[in-house]
C-alpha cells in the first residue's frame, strides 16, 4: 500500500501509522494506535530486562578467619546460586598483616572450593586490591 492511501486511511480512522523498520526494502510501517504500540514496546523491554538479570554475577565475600562451619553455610548457598546457573565472583578479603601470607589465603580459597559442586574457574585466583578473587561457573 502506498503511503498516502495509509495516511488517508489512519486519518479516517483516527488512528496513527507507525514506521516499523525503516531499513527494509520497501519500509514497513503498520496502521495503530501509537500509545497502544508504546506499550507493547515497554512490555518487550521489561521481559528483557527480567531475563537480563537472571544472568547475573552473584558475589560472596569470604575472610582468612572465616570458619570451617561459616564457609559450609556459604557453600551451601553458592550451590543453590550455581543450580539455577549464575556465575559466582568469590572474594577472599584480608586485613593488614593478613596479606603477607598469601598462601594461607590460596589454601583457604581452594578449601572453600572442594566444597562447592562441580564448577568451571573463569578467572584463576588473584591478587587483587584488598585481597584474592577468583570466578567460577557450574558444569552443565
Amino acid at each position: 500500500m502506498s503511503l498516502d492511501d495509509a495516511i488517508k486511511i489512519a486519518d479516517a480512522t483516527n488512528i496513527d501509522v507507525i514506521e516499523i523498520s525503516p531499513l527494509a526494502k520497501p519500509p514497513v510501517a503498520r496502521i495503530m494506535s501509537y500509545d497502544k504500540f508504546r506499550y507493547q514496546e515497554e512490555k518487550k523491554r521489561k521481559k528483557q530486562r527480567i531475563a537480563q538479570k537472571n544472568l547475573d554475577i552473584k558475589r560472596i565475600q569470604l575472610s582468612g578467619r572465616t570458619a570451617t562451619n561459616d564457609l559450609q553455610v556459604k557453600a551451601k548457598l553458592l550451590n543453590k546460586f550455581m543450580a539455577a546457573g549464575h556465575s559466582i565472583n568469590i572474594v577472599l578479603t584480608l586485613r593488614g598483616r593478613e596479606k603477607g601470607n598469601q598462601e594461607y589465603a590460596h589454601e583457604q580459597l581452594k578449601k572453600f572450593l572442594t566444597m562447592l559442586s562441580p564448577h568451571r574457574v573463569i578467572a584463576p585466583p588473584k591478587f587483587m586490591g584488598r585481597g584474592i578473587q577468583t570466578q567460577i561457573v557450574p558444569t552443565k
